[in-house]
């Protein structure tokens, strides 16, 4: 039986955080992700690292404070991962928000932030910075400063550093029962640790994994449910349902034929939600929905041509000479959120709060809900839950850091950096400015051995984005790639910025990928036909 301190249910950033804050404290930690890492909501955000201006109109000073905190330590610690982005939002006749309400809103956001990144932009100057937005009945526009990130590449990020810390990380690898004491085979008797007490009847002492990656028991002193929108299912037996599971989706528009140089941010004119058209990754991304979620949690989730219809009016109004139809876009994606709310279903789902929440269940420690922008944060409130059980030693064995297992060793330290600060590498010093960012930024410390397995040709960018093949090759070798949808969807973005998925690049990819992973050509085609379907089904844009 695999033994650990903590063992930590679900690959995206929330359990990645904890893994993290967990292992480079001494701990030994095991992390197992039922399909793959950041497969749910984690890779299909707005892409945003943001404080949330729209919560501090709901009166969430608090949750803004926190999310505005750790922006700033994601700019400074993960360039050419977490970039700045500036922020426009245009003020029109009868129209909301008003220049007034703005400038208070943003000078509180900024004071927050410790910096000034606010403004104000005339009329002529918005036709300069956003020509294609709509100038009628325009009074100005005011600007602030954000941030914007590769999602499923931070979760990579952080998931690499816990395992610099010792973490082991799984892929592809289901919880099927959860291991209590005082079950057959898990006796009390059998569970006291170092000469201390036995845990009490019925604590989750550990779970029995299966799948690919990983088939086995392992024994835990504590287990955290960070499964996002399966979280009720894992805690199921131990408390009441707490979600209230929220969709939201986007269209992927062609620069060209959305072309904005910074985030426009507008309200919808059918109901004055916010909604975003954001240059990402050679793409103008827009979004996002915010509907109830009724769908199983294991059929992947999709946009509807209802939300479809939403998006294109709000673009159609914010930028009427473009005319742009929603056979413009190149695709589609659509996540859940795993919103705590006890209203059931009631209400405005924008109005549902967005704070992360923590819950001890006969020591199965849930962490959802909250921003990508707080996984730190999150992360070290679920674990200050999690000492209880952590104490009195480590199971990870005298050779590892000695962890002090207090709730105090969790507290929250804002100078903490997020990542371990990397030494200069000269093999990045010769490359060009962005793609040494880029590499740096995505890989940490592994970049300098991406660079010493790569051809030179390989470091040339994919006609259309930024990604050199080298990524490409680096996740089928090192990154627990195990189908196309992971190597296209999350390890790359490919599959959405380019049509049909990248159908185009398949032909050059298949050696690379049947010699990386072992692929017959029956398994290869297997994987395209696989890949092929879920393109169809879950990133396209539903016609009329």
């Amino acid at each position: 039986m695999t033994e650990v301190d903590i063992l930590v249910v679900g690959g995206g950033i929330a359990g990645a955080g904890v893994a993290l804050e967990a292992a480079r404290r001494g701990l030994a930690v095991m992390l197992v992700e039922a399909r793959d890492f950041a497969w749910g909501s984690s890779s299909r955000s707005s892409k945003l690292v943001h404080g949330g201006l729209r919560y501090l109109r709901e009166g969430a000073f608090g949750l803004t404070r926190e999310s505005v905190r750790e922006r700033g330590r994601l700019l400074q610690d993960a360039p050419g991962l977490v970039e700045a982005q500036r922020f426009l939002m245009g003020h029109y006749e009868g129209r909301s928000p008003s220049r007034r309400t703005m400038v208070t809103g943003l000078a509180i956001y900024d004071a927050m932030a410790g910096q000034r990144t606010r403004g104000f932009h005339t009329p002529d100057e918005v036709r300069a910075l956003a020509p294609h937005m709509d100038d009628t009945h325009l009074l100005g526009a005011s600007s602030y400063l954000d941030a914007k990130t590769d999602d499923a590449r931070l979760v990579m990020r952080v998931l690499q550093e816990a395992q610099q810390h010792g973490a082991r990380v799984v892929n592809r690898a289901a919880v099927k029962s959860l291991l209590r004491a005082g079950d057959a085979d898990m006796p009390l008797s059998s569970l006291s640790a170092d000469g201390g007490a036995a845990p009490k009847p019925g604590t989750v002492v550990g779970a029995r994994i299966e799948g690919a990656g990983f088939t086995g028991a392992v024994r835990a002193r504590c287990v955290v449910n960070a499964t996002g929108f399966w979280a009720d299912g894992l805690r199921r037996g131990l408390g009441t349902p707490m979600l209230r599971p929220l969709r939201g989706s986007h269209l992927v528009f062609p620069l060209w034929k959305l072309p904005v140089a910074q985030t426009v941010s507008l309200y919808h004119p059918r109901d004055g939600r916010p909604v975003f058209a954001t240059p990402w990754e050679g793409v103008a991304l827009v979004g996002t929905t915010d509907l109830d979620h009724h769908d199983d949690p294991d059929i992947e989730p999709s946009i509807t041509a209802d939300e479809t219809a939403y998006l294109v009016e709000a673009v159609r109004q914010a930028f009427p000479r473009l005319d742009l139809r929603a056979a413009d876009a190149i695709c589609s994606f659509a996540g859940v959120r795993p919103v705590v709310d006890d209203r059931a279903g009631g209400g405005d789902p924008s109005k549902a709060p967005r704070e992360h929440v923590v819950r001890d269940e006969h020591g199965l420690i849930t962490v959802t809900g909250g921003k990508l922008t707080t996984f730190r944060v999150n992360a070290l409130d679920a674990l200050r839950h999690a000492a209880p059980y952590l104490a009195p030693s480590s199971v990870a064995g005298d050779a590892a850091v000695a962890a002090t297992t207090s709730a105090d060793a969790f507290d929250y330290r804002a100078a903490d950096p997020i990542f371990a600060p990397q030494p200069e590498a000269p093999e990045l010093l010769a490359l060009p400015h962005g793609l040494r960012s880029r590499l740096a930024g995505r890989f940490g410390r592994h970049a300098r051995v991406l660079l010493r397995e790569s051809a030179p040709a390989d470091l040339e960018p994919i006609a259309g984005t930024a990604t050199p093949w080298a990524e490409l090759h680096w996740a089928l070798r090192h990154e627990q790639v195990r189908f196309l949808d992971d190597l296209l969807l999350r390890r790359t973005r490919l599959g959405l910025l380019l049509p049909e998925g990248a159908a185009a690049l398949l032909p050059r990819l298949e050696p690379v990928a049947r010699e990386a992973l072992g692929w017959s050509a029956g398994e290869w085609r297997d994987q395209r036909e696989r890949y092929a379907r879920i393109i169809a089904s879950c990133y396209c844009v539903p016609t009329p």
